[in-house]
């Protein structure tokens, strides 16, 4: 069963004894890091998912935005390293997202610069959480999100305004986004599969979300804030509001 980002905070609080307040002599909060393309990077605007998650965290852990808008799989691979050096201590990361894909899956022949071949993303995503594991992230703590649908006529449309043919497809995602779950699977990671979950008896639930790898529909940043966080966990309420 999937964990919410709140319950792996709370797991982190307890296994660094955050319940006696008496033995802390320095205030740690623990972090979630938000890692992925440009639908991560601008989640923090208003009404997006990052900042809806960091509202429901709020006294209980800092959410780091670390989006990089246009990025793929494969230049995600490479400067992930960089990212968890700057962050410090892997001690105090109480989970990482790694959402991928709505780039990787650009048809090749329309936009050879961000395609990465299926079989290639699939490897990206476990060789970022093999990277993550050698540094004291396991799988437990991250969450692989699947790029979301592409709603065609819309995409189409934006392509249209920057005198570009259609590049993305939604048949395409949904590839990536099983190939994302698949992975997920085999290292042991959770897994938002938001290519389903945004899609309702096999049309698109969300018509305004146009902009695949840049902002996103109000509707589906409610989506994914409340599938990643939960503002309840009953059973460590008084552990909760210690912090």
């Amino acid at each position: 069963m999937r964990k919410d980002l709140a319950s792996r905070v709370v797991e982190w609080r307890d296994h660094n004894d955050y319940t006696n307040m008496s033995k802390i002599k320095t205030l740690i909060w623990p972090k979630v890091i938000l890692f992925g393309d440009s639908i991560t990077q601008f989640s923090f605007q208003v009404n997006g998912w990052g900042s809806g998650i960091a509202d429901k965290l709020t006294r209980k852990c800092d959410v780091v935005n670390r989006g990089l808008s246009g990025y793929n799989s494969r230049w995600a691979k490479v400067v992930l390293p960089r990212i968890l050096k700057s962050e410090g201590s892997a001690d105090n990361i109480a989970a990482v997202t790694v959402f991928f894909g709505a780039n990787d899956s650009a048809l090749e022949d329309k936009n050879p610069q961000q395609h990465v071949p299926l079989h290639e993303y699939s490897d990206n995503l476990k060789d970022m959480s093999r990277f993550l594991a050698t540094v004291g992230v396991p799988a437990g703590k991250v969450i692989f999100i699947t790029p979301p649908p592409v709603n065609e006529t819309a995409w189409e449309k934006e392509c249209t305004l920057k005198g570009c043919p259609l590049n993305r497809l939604n048949s395409m995602a949904g590839q990536y986004a099983q190939a994302c779950v698949q992975a997920a699977a085999q290292c042991g990671a959770d897994v938002l599969d938001l290519w389903t979950l945004m899609q309702k008896d096999g049309q698109v639930c969300l018509a305004s979300f146009p902009t695949i790898g840049a902002n996103s529909a109000p509707g589906g940043d409610r989506l994914k804030a409340s599938h990643l966080s939960s503002p309840e966990c009953p059973k460590h309420e008084d552990a909760n509001s210690m912090i």
